[in-house]
């Protein structure tokens, strides 16, 4: 055998093994093309959609931390805690630590647009207030503990029609108070419900709503098949807004209403200003009733019939901003809250605020205690952390 014959077969060989091992080879699969999330600008920045869906989700919420001196009078003090080693009692901080965790989905169907808002909030602290009792049932709030984890919001809106839990429309539909934290030092009206409710826009600016609600509370929940109904209308323009809401407490068949006007005065400054009026024959019975109201319902929280709220923003630049509201009922009591927001960076926000109660019935003996105060005038202070996103 010549070497030309041997180099032949040789590569005939070669030929013939590569042939049967492609025969076996093993096909890989193209891989499927990867789904990225896709941004939904419909209903505003941070939306996308669920993959697979046509509906867009949005996910936020804040991280707080709150930190109050001062007289429990104020929603702002802790006082009379006892000492540890019997030596009297001290006040001490109001600390707030709070996640609140948020959701929002919106999708376009042919009845309308379909949404859904959630709220839910975990808190961690102590409770403001007076501990001098040491025998009631709330002695021990004074110390730091995992306080509450609370539905806040959860509701599904198609077209104008919500159901669901909220805050009563007689707060949500008039825009609660001021920009202040402590804002219901002089109660304007109950505020978590279930809720059916209905929104109509009229066009040119008026609005308004019709809301079924079962109430809060021992006070506040329905005692029938009977809801609490509330109605409001509104008239927004660029100059501000002129708003009424007006509330039938099924359960002590009782009527309060409220109206507010708000202004845009400039660019920098905006005022507002609230008048409540709610009737009490019957919250006040309470030699017949029993569950005992003591003049506070659920939507007329405020002493008396008459109440009256008002104040105003006005913002220095893009980072600072001054808040301050005033209010005032037939009880007397007068309450003020003045702060000051600071934006240290987009999504942070810092604000000291200081508030004070007079509480104008305290030496009556028909005094109603809204605040769980523990003398006439009481003072004290905030410190809030925020951070949005």
């Amino acid at each position: 055998m010549n070497i030309k014959s041997l180099l032949l077969g040789s590569a005939a060989a070669l030929i013939a093994v590569s042939g049967a091992r492609a025969a076996d080879a093993v096909t890989v699969a193209e891989p499927e093309p990867a789904e990225y999330v896709k941004i939904c600008d419909v209903y505003g920045a941070g939306y996308f959609y669920i993959p697979g869906t046509e509906t867009c989700l949005r996910i936020g919420g804040y991280v707080r931390y709150d930190i109050g001196v001062g007289d429990a009078g104020s929603f702002d003090g802790v006082n009379h805690v006892p000492d540890h080693q019997g030596d009297g009692t001290h006040s001490t901080y109001y600390k707030n630590t709070r996640f609140t965790l948020k959701t929002w989905t919106g999708q376009e169907t042919e009845l309308g647009t379909l949404k859904t808002y959630t709220e839910t909030r975990f808190n961690y602290g102590n409770s403001s207030g007076d501990f001098l009792n040491q025998n009631a049932s709330n002695a021990d709030d004074w110390q730091g503990r995992n306080k509450s984890l609370s539905l806040r919001f959860a509701w599904i809106q198609l077209g104008g029609l919500r159901v669901g839990k909220d805050d009563t429309a007689f707060d949500t539909f008039i825009g609660y108070a001021g920009n202040v934290i402590q804002d219901t030092l002089v109660p304007y009206g109950g505020q978590e419900s279930n809720v059916v409710q209905y929104y109509f826009d009229a066009g040119s600016g008026f609005s308004g709503l019709i809301s079924l609600e079962e109430g809060a509370g021992k006070v506040g929940t329905i005692d029938s098949y009977v809801p609490h109904v509330v109605g409001g209308l509104k008239y927004k323009g660029d100059w501000g807004a002129v708003t009424g809401v007006v509330a039938y407490d099924s359960n002590y068949e009782e009527v309060a209403g409220k109206v507010r006007l708000d202004v845009n005065v400039s660019k920098e400054l905006t005022l507002f200003v609230m008048g409540g009026y709610g009737t009490d024959d019957n919250l006040n019975d309470n030699a017949s009733n029993v569950i005992d109201a003591s003049s506070r319902g659920f939507y007329k929280q405020w002493g008396g019939n008459w109440a009256i709220w008002g104040g105003g923003t006005y913002k220095f630049n893009d980072k600072t901003a001054f808040n301050a509201q005033i209010s005032y009922d037939e009880w007397k009591n007068l309450a003020v809250a003045a702060n000051v927001a600071y934006t240290v960076v987009p999504g942070f926000t810092v604000t000291a605020e200081v508030d004070y109660l007079n509480a104008g019935k305290f030496d009556d003996a028909d005094f109603n205690n809204w605040t769980k105060a523990n003398k006439k005038s009481s003072l004290g202070g905030i410190l809030r952390f925020q951070r949005n996103f």
